[in-house]
C-alpha cells in the first residue's frame, strides 16, 4: 500500500473552455504526522467550492493539490502520538483543516476567522484520493445513523448551512427565503422543518425541477429567482455563486431584514448587476447584509449531533473517484438535485 489514486489539480482552470480539470494520477501514500491519523477514503462530496478553487476565486490552492474536503472514511494508521481515535472509526474531514488555536478569533470560538486557517483540499490534500492524513482534532466521528455517502455532504453542504441558519437569527413568526436550491440549501430546508416548524420557507430557483424539489421538501412556495415572493422576507440564506440573487433577495426582505450570504466567492459574469442596486428599494428600513466565512469544528459537530437526532438524510448522487471532472461540470451547468458524491469503489 505505497501508492494510492488520485484526482489532481494543478493549475487555475477556465472551465468555460476546459471540462477535465482534474488529472488521474498514482501518487504515494502519504504519512501521518505525530498527531495526525492517516484515512482510508470511503465517499468525499462533490462542493462548489472546488469550481472557486479551480477557477481561481479562492486564494490560491497549494499546486499540485487533491482537492475534496467533505470526507468520510475509517482510520487505518496514526502518528505516535495520536490517541483520539482507535484503527478501524470511521471519522469525517471539513473544510476547516488547521487553525492556530491561540488567536484572539479561536480563543473566542471563531476559528473559522483565523488568519492561519487552512482548508483542507486548497491548503492541504483532500479527499478526492483513496488516503489522506488529517491532525486528529480536525477529524469527526461520523454517528452510526449515517452511511458514509450520506455523511459525506454533512461536513460541508450541512454544516455551512448550520452556521447560515446560525447567522440568521431565525426565530418563529419569521418568514424565511433560501436563494438557490442544491446540496446545502436542501439541508437548510429540512433544519427548519424540524427546528421551526411554523416558519414558511420561500425558494427562489432558476429552473422548474428544483422548484419541484423545494416544494416536495416543504417550501410553501418556488419561484424563479428574479420573482417577488408572495409577502416580504424576515430573512433570507443564499446559497448560489452569482450576484443577480443577492440584489433580488435584498428587493424581497422585509424591513429590518436580514441577508446572510452563503458562498466563498461570487461569480464575476453578473457583477453589472450591482450597478442596479438602488439604496430605498435595496438597502433603505435597516436591511442588514451577513457574510459566511468557512466553518468551526463546533459547527461540524453540532451540526452532525442534530442531523442524527432528526435525522437529516441528504439527496446525492453517485459517481466514481474518476468521474470527478463529470460531478464537477454537472454543478457548473447547475444540474443539480441535493448534493453529488464520490465513491472510491464505485466504477
Amino acid at each position: 500500500m505505497n501508492q494510492m489514486n488520485a484526482m489532481m489539480l494543478t493549475r487555475i482552470h477556465d472551465l468555460s473552455r476546459s471540462d477535465a480539470p482534474l488529472e488521474w494520477r498514482t501518487v504515494p501514500v502519504p504519512t501521518p504526522g505525530e498527531t495526525d491519523i492517516l484515512i482510508q477514503v470511503t465517499a468525499c462530496g462533490v462542493c462548489h467550492t472546488e469550481l472557486d478553487e479551480i477557477e481561481g476565486r479562492t486564494p490560491p490552492p497549494r499546486f499540485p493539490v487533491i482537492p475534496g474536503h467533505q470526507v468520510v472514511g475509517r482510520v487505518i494508521g496514526m502518528g505516535p502520538a495520536a490517541d483520539r481515535f482507535a484503527i478501524g472509526d470511521r471519522v469525517g474531514v471539513a473544510w476547516i483543516y488547521h487553525a492556530c488555536g491561540h488567536c484572539r478569533y479561536c480563543r473566542e470560538g471563531l476559528e473559522n476567522l483565523c488568519s492561519e486557517f487552512a482548508a483542507t483540499g486548497r491548503d492541504a490534500h483532500g479527499g478526492y484520493a483513496e488516503f489522506m492524513t488529517v491532525h486528529q482534532d480536525f477529524a469527526f466521528p461520523i454517528p452510526d445513523r449515517f452511511s458514509d455517502v450520506q455523511a459525506a455532504p454533512l461536513l460541508c453542504a450541512g454544516a455551512i448551512g448550520y452556521r447560515s441558519l446560525s447567522l440568521a437569527g431565525l426565530q418563529e413568526g419569521h418568514h424565511l427565503g433560501l436563494t438557490g436550491f442544491g446540496a446545502s440549501a436542501h439541508l437548510v430546508l429540512k433544519m427548519v422543518r424540524h427546528q421551526f416548524p411554523h416558519v414558511p420557507v420561500y425558494v427562489f430557483a432558476r429552473n422548474a425541477d428544483e422548484q419541484a424539489f423545494a416544494r416536495s421538501l416543504g417550501a410553501v412556495w418556488a419561484g424563479p429567482t428574479q420573482a417577488t415572493a408572495p409577502q416580504p422576507l424576515d430573512r433570507i440564506i443564499d446559497t448560489t455563486p452569482a450576484w443577480t440573487p443577492v440584489v433580488e433577495a435584498l428587493r424581497n426582505l422585509a424591513p429590518g431584514g436580514r441577508l446572510v450570504i452563503n458562498a466563498i466567492r461570487k461569480e464575476k459574469r453578473d457583477q453589472e448587476v450591482l450597478l442596479k442596486l438602488d439604496y430605498a428599494t435595496h438597502l433603505w428600513q435597516e436591511k442588514e447584509i451577513k457574510s459566511v466565512a468557512n466553518v468551526s469544528r463546533t459547527d461540524v459537530a453540532h451540526f452532525l449531533d442534530l442531523a442524527a437526532r432528526i435525522p437529516i438524510l441528504p439527496e446525492v448522487q453517485t459517481f466514481g473517484l474518476q468521474a470527478a471532472n463529470q460531478a464537477l461540470m454537472e454543478l457548473k451547468n447547475r444540474r443539480i438535485r441535493g448534493a453529488k458524491v464520490l465513491v472510491m469503489d464505485a466504477p
